[in-house]
């Protein structure tokens, strides 16, 4: 008898630093399953060129990809689209939401806990995006370290319920947690 392959993994978590290709990868996990494919975004459109790079981000997707702009309420998008066990969601990026809540004096500590909350009752598969900002030097304001402390703590509680964590680098993916492959 030959031996079973590994479940597919049901909630992945991509890091990687910027313009490492993690978004590129996290979105190939996700299209490598059957439509529909959910696009959770928590970017804002603050300024002229991050309006534009959304678009073009969008664009990039094409019209295959439902968006859901949630750029404070993640917990809650999560538990919307991801309950069907058939659910496909992309959820980009945990790092931006987390600087967004910071901006608006949320508690960092209640919002993760929510987070991961939703992530434990999600049935369907759900991919998440994350900068790994701990490989730099130590911000030299209070903001600064407080901002890289919560993204590290955002990304070892997700790293932890997550089934597979897969680093990114120069494009290359190294899968730290779980089974290798294309993420279920």
């Amino acid at each position: 008898m030959p031996p079973s392959s590994p479940p597919p993994a049901r909630r992945t978590l991509v890091l990687g630093g910027a313009r490492s290709g993690k978004s590129r990868y996290a979105e190939s996990l996700v299209r490598a399953g059957p439509q529909p494919w959910t696009y959770i975004a928590t970017a804002t459109a603050s300024d002229a060129e991050m309006a534009a790079r959304i678009a073009r981000h969008q664009a990039d997707r094409g019209p295959a990809w439902h968006t859901v702009e949630a750029p404070a309420e993640l917990a809650a998008a999560v538990r919307a689209h991801a309950a069907d066990p058939g659910a496909r969601v992309l959820v980009d990026c945990l790092t931006l939401w987390t600087a967004n809540l910071m901006a608006a004096e949320h508690d960092l500590d209640a919002a993760r806990a929510e987070l991961c909350g939703a992530l434990a009752q999600a049935h369907g598969t759900v991919v998440l995006v994350a900068n790994e900002v701990g490989l730099g030097i130590v911000p030299s304001t209070p903001a600064g370290r407080r901002f890289r402390d919560a993204a590290g703590h955002l990304n070892q509680a997700v790293a932890a319920q997550a089934e597979r964590v897969v680093f990114l680098a120069a494009g290359l993916p190294m899968t730290l947690k779980g089974p290798p492959g294309d993420g279920g």
